[in-house]
């Protein structure tokens, strides 16, 4: 499955990004298929 590594310590926009997905926790990882947002390793 092919996917996109956004390093977020490099990368502000995808840090922007990440942060709007997971209303601002900083947690990862954060997973967007499709239109489901996983965020952490349980999947909350």
């Amino acid at each position: 499955m092919p996917f996109d590594y956004i390093n977020v310590l490099k990368d502000e926009a995808g840090l922007k990004r990440m942060l709007e997905y997971s209303h601002n926790r900083r947690q990862i990882p954060v997973i967007v298929e499709g239109g489901k947002i996983t965020i952490g390793f349980g999947g909350t």
